[in-house]
Order: C-alpha cells, then structure tokens, then sequence
C-alpha cells in the first residue's frame, strides 16, 4: 500500500461530519492510543524532548518569554507528529500487526513520495510566524524591550504587552487555520493515495469549506488541548499529541467514509 506508485490514485468523495460526531472521534483516537501506547508516547516523546531543550535554552538566557511565540507556534508543527501515528491508526483499522520495523520502514519510504514537500511548507510556515512574532513584539514593546523584558517579564502582561499578546494570538491563529486547511485532509490523503501536494491541499481546502462549523470546532480542540497539553513542561503532550494524531486519522475516515 505505501509502496512508491506511478499511477496517480482516485481521489476520495467526502460526505458532511456533524460537530456531534466529534467526541466520538476522539474516543477512538484514545482507544488506539490505549491499544498500542508505547508507539504513541515513542513519536510524542521527540517533541516533548524538544519543548523541555529549548525550555531550558531559553531559562539559561533568560529569555524564557521566547517560548511564548513557540508554544503559538506549536500547532503549525504538530501534523508532524502524525504520520507515524496515521499508520499505527490504519493497521489497527486493517488488523495487521504493529510491528516496529514495519512502522518505521513505512514512515521512511514517504521520503519518495509527497510527504517531504508538505513536511517543507509547514515548517516555512512556521519559521514565518517565529519572523512575524518577532516583528509584532518590536512593534508593539519597542527595541529597548528586548533588553528590558529577561529581567521585567511582567512588561509582557500590562499596557502595549497585552495588546501586543492580544494581536500576536490572532496572527498565530491564522497561520495555524491557513495549515490546519492544507492538512486535515491533505497529510492523510498523501499517506494514502498517490497524488500531488497540490491537489492534496486543494482536496483539504474542499472538504474543511464543505464543513466549515464542525472542522472550526475540530480545529479549536486541536489547538486547544495542544496548549494544555504543553502544562507543565509539555509533559501533558506525551498524551495529548498521539491521542489528537489518531483521532485525525479517525476524523479523516470520517470524512472519506
């Protein structure tokens, strides 16, 4: 099935998904974390390792406020976390054996395929929205706040700090619906069927338009369960991320279904 193939696949016809079928989606995706969990903590824990690294970069500068615009950031990053947990999901579904080697080959034979382009776009994305945060706060704090805030990181919460929080949020939220659309759809579609990034992303974009109320919600308990998941020390992660990774392979049956 992940074998590199030369005849572009058919793409799939997409039925509506009610908001009510959310929670049902998310029992299944912790139900596949409960049936293989060391596979789900295994890929969680990379980022949770991550968070923790550049937590205590940042502590050694003293600069700890820089992880405000990662940890908005964080959900532009997360469908990287998912393909290994997309095809833990799809052998589940299929009834064949989790076998590590076997998963870990899978995920490395998508180097031949489109996954690497769209793996290229979303971390674009995401060194963007670290150049767009740093721009905001030398807008809104001033140059000298650089010097100021190691030291004051209350500066951070009074006055142009809040403002300058309030409007780094609204970007951040849309770079991260900008990607949520491309992949919802689009990385699971690529895992799966051979097409192009482009009409992956095309085909994502269709389906989130199609369901614009439920894929809003889907969206809002992705990103938020991800900044809860990052209490404390982004050890709530090491849950939180598979559990979402499976669920949005559910939510993709769910669509295709």
């Amino acid at each position: 099935m992940h074998e590199v193939m030369s005849e572009p696949s058919e793409l799939p016809q997409f039925r509506d998904v009610s908001v009510s079928e959310i929670p049902q989606i998310l029992r299944a995706g912790l139900r596949d974390f409960m049936r293989a969990p060391v596979f789900g903590l295994a890929f969680s824990g990379f980022y949770v390792l991550g968070g923790i690294i550049l937590w205590f970069v940042f502590a050694a500068e003293g600069q700890e406020w820089w992880l405000i615009p990662f940890a908005l950031g964080f959900p532009l990053l997360a469908p990287f976390a998912a393909i290994g947990l997309y095809e833990i999901s799809r052998r589940i579904e299929a009834g064949e054996p989790l076998i590590w080697g076997q998963v870990i080959s899978c995920c490395i034979s998508q180097k031949d395929r489109q996954i690497p382009s769209m793996a290229m776009l979303i971390l674009m994305m995401f060194m963007f929205w670290v150049f767009v945060a740093h721009t905001t706060f030398a807008l809104f704090m001033g140059l000298s706040a650089f010097t100021n805030v190691s030291s004051s990181p209350e500066i951070l919460f009074s006055g142009q700090g809040l403002v300058m929080l309030a409007v780094g949020s609204l970007i951040g939220a849309g770079f991260a619906l900008v990607l949520f659309s491309f992949t919802v759809v689009g990385l699971p579609l690529l895992m799966e069927r051979e097409i192009d990034i482009i009409t992956a992303i095309l085909t994502s974009m269709r389906a989130v338009a199609a369901n614009p109320v439920s894929m809003g919600v889907w969206g809002i308990v992705i990103a938020g369960s991800l900044f809860i998941g990052m209490i404390p020390m982004f050890l709530g992660l090491l849950v939180v991320l598979p559990v979402l990774g499976h669920a949005s392979w559910h939510m993709y049956r769910h669509l295709t279904s």
